[in-house]
């Protein structure tokens, strides 16, 4: 197996690590409920909320993501070149996280932009 498609694992699973963290995290505001998961994402704040934002754009950007491994794969692009933009697409993911959750509003921009440069990237590695 390929690092992409293991990276596609790690982007498949960070949204979930946020989800862990946003549930379990306790601290002065209100917990999340998991009894009324709907409801209880509208009363979060401050760091919870932060990393319900991180979570949801986890899933937004995802199929985007598997696309572009899929599509690498399936042309035969460059293995050696999908694997770098893809271990940097996951860095820059991983950054994209911390710095919603520390509320670092400019490197957090910063780095989503970069994902979104790799998948570009791979999309075009492909097409050459």
């Amino acid at each position: 197996m390929t690092i992409a498609f293991w990276t596609l694992l790690i982007a498949i699973m960070l949204p979930w690590l946020m989800a862990l963290i946003k549930k379990t995290r306790s601290g002065v505001h209100r917990k999340y409920d998991n009894r009324s998961p709907r409801l209880s994402e509208q009363t979060l704040e401050g760091v919870s909320q932060r990393v319900s934002w991180a979570e949801q754009n986890s899933y937004e950007i995802l199929p985007a993501y598997i696309a572009a491994i899929v599509v690498s794969y399936l042309v035969g692009a460059e293995q050696y070149c999908i694997d770098i933009i893809a271990s940097i697409f996951i860095a820059s993911r991983i950054v994209y996280c911390l710095c919603y959750i520390k509320n670092w509003c400019s490197l957090r921009s910063a780095s989503w932009v970069v994902g979104l440069m790799c998948i570009i990237a791979i999309f075009i590695a492909s097409a050459v």
